[in-house]
């Protein structure tokens, strides 16, 4: 692939497992652009399946869409068959296809209406072509009194998760909690190579835990607000200290939520940058203002992808 910066030869160095990388893009626009905003996805192992969350301006509303690939195209953007009452996001499908993760408030039981905490919960399949399952809750010990957000399993189910719990390092911290005898053990706070006193959030681990992608707010070697970071496991285990993705993929807002494609080799993620300017050059009429307003680049949380090798 054709290097298009001298900033390209920045990255290698940060991290030397990275061996290509392209421009940042806008990922399916005429469905995106859809809804107000829009803050995370999961792509089936098939590439055939997309799960995505859309929210009101202010987050108000959260509910989990559902688009599915028809031949070429991408059909037009459902509420997910669990989905569309209670408060939905981060949506995740397990590296075989046959569960999607998903973090929710809904009641633990149809005999309630009262919303509880965010907990994580899912359902399955038992073929790419069979019908998904009734929403279960994953139960403890993941879910406690506090909350647990974006989940994402490896291979061997060990589980990555944001967690508020009073035993993390800082604000939020990422948790893993190691799946044996087909049941999860308690879950930890991953090392200071990960988590810091600040906010550690959305990671998305590769299914064969060989890296760990996840969202770090203003830190020190940030761009000014939530950045993505990159954090390899070393032949003896251990996660390596974590690496800024730097401009190549961060901006100076917020951006957040990573989701891998292991066959394509592409990084998604949500982001709030924008292209738009504080000053004109020249006075704009009203339909080029709202042109500009209306733009994909607009500080609205939108999905980016980039052409990128771990």
């Amino acid at each position: 692939m054709k290097i298009i910066s001298t900033s390209f030869l920045i990255l290698v160095s940060l991290f030397s497992h990275c061996q290509e990388i392209s421009k940042v893009q806008p990922f399916l626009p005429e469905i995106i652009s859809k809804f107000p905003t829009v803050r995370d996805i999961t792509i089936s192992p098939w590439q055939d399946e997309i799960y995505f969350t859309a929210q009101g301006y202010s987050g108000e509303l959260s509910t989990i869409i559902k688009i599915v690939k028809k031949g070429n195209q991408w059909s037009t953007p459902e509420v997910a068959p669990f989905s569309g009452q209670y408060r939905d996001l981060e949506a995740m499908f397990s590296p075989d296809g046959l569960k999607l993760y998903y973090v929710s408030t809904r009641p633990l039981d149809n005999q309630s209406t009262e919303a509880k905490d965010h907990d994580i919960w899912y359902i399955e399949r038992s073929s790419k072509t069979a019908k998904w399952s009734k929403p279960k809750n994953l139960g403890s010990p993941i879910n406690t009194k506090d909350d647990e957000f974006y989940p994402s399993v490896a291979k061997n189910g060990n589980l990555y998760f944001t967690s508020t719990a009073s035993t993390s390092k800082g604000k939020d911290d990422i948790f893993m909690s190691s799946k044996k005898n087909n049941q999860y053990t308690k879950p930890v706070s991953l090392t200071s190579t990960i988590n810091s006193e600040g906010y550690e959030y959305n990671a998305y681990v590769a299914p064969d835990e060989s890296f760990l992608l996840f969202g770090g707010y203003k830190r020190n070697d940030g761009l000014g607000s939530g950045d993505i970071y990159i954090s390899y496991k070393n032949k003896d285990g251990d996660w390596e200290q974590a690496k800024n993705l730097t401009k190549e993929v961060n901006s100076d807002k917020m951006d957040y939520c990573p989701f891998y494609d292991i066959k394509t080799q592409t990084l998604y993620f949500t982001s709030k940058r924008t292209a738009l300017k504080k000053q004109l050059n020249q006075p704009k009429t009203i339909k080029q203002l709202l042109e500009m307003m209306n733009s994909y680049e607009n500080g609205l949380s939108r999905i980016y992808a980039i052409p990128i090798k771990f």
